[in-house]
């Protein structure tokens, strides 16, 4: 199977030469083409895969850090926003193959089409070259994120706190909704809500890292809409 034009330039861009291209294409699919090969099910794979990457690398990069530290910077790499960043940066949008009302809506610079292309692409990657090339690439083009993360990371409780104390509301309130999962192994989900009605949850193994990951959630999304 061979590759349009846009896509065999997207690959170019991308810096792996796929020996099975039709996982490109399927990736650079979006359900608007009423296609049974959307990139819907190598989305749904290409985020955990990339979960786990850069989980990977912010142990490495900091053995000091605990999960309440940690989960934050996770979630702001590996969200739809960051993913669509990397995307926008390759041109990904341009290789997109979709329905002609999406397209022609302004599909191809939609963050949450970008973001979920992106995702498919690096499981394209991972089916096509294993493990080590999907880490690469992403080592590649997440590497300067990565290391933003960190060197600016801060508290995302304290964070939000000095947020809503500079806009003289009350300080954030932490929610304990549901815990699931053995003694061993439970699994915590905190909603964090600020008196102007804004909320977000987090879920995580601990309760302090629950909340660290609503605050982060909240804190982008205060951010996103100004």
């Amino acid at each position: 199977m061979r590759l349009s034009r846009s896509m065999a330039e997207a690959a170019a861009r991308l810096g792996h030469d796929f020996t099975r291209p039709e996982l490109l294409i399927e990736a650079l699919t979006h359900p608007s083409m009423g296609s049974t090969q959307s990139n819907q099910r190598l989305e749904f794979l290409g985020d955990r895969v990339l979960g786990l990457v850069i989980s990977e690398l912010l142990l490495e990069q900091d053995r000091e850090a605990d999960e309440g530290k940690l989960a934050p910077r996770l979630n702001a790499l590996v969200r739809k926003e960051a993913c669509a960043e990397v995307a926008a940066s390759l041109g990904v949008g341009d290789a997109l193959r979709m329905g002609r009302s999406e397209m022609l809506s302004g599909g191809r610079r939609k963050t949450a089409i970008l973001g979920d292309a992106m995702e498919a692409v690096i499981a394209a990657i991972y089916l096509d070259g294993g493990l080590e090339a999907a880490r690469h690439f992403v080592i590649t083009h997440w590497a300067g994120r990565i290391e933003k993360a960190r060197a600016q990371a801060i508290d995302a409780k304290t964070a939000l706190q000095e947020w809503a104390q500079a806009r003289a509301l009350r300080p954030p309130a932490y929610v304990d909704l549901e815990r699931e999962g053995p003694d061993h192994a439970p699994v915590f989900t905190v909603e964090v809500r600020l008196d102007n009605g804004r909320a977000a949850r987090g879920r995580a193994s601990s309760k302090r890292a629950a909340q660290q990951m609503a605050a982060e959630k909240l804190l982008g999304e205060l951010e996103a809409h100004g």
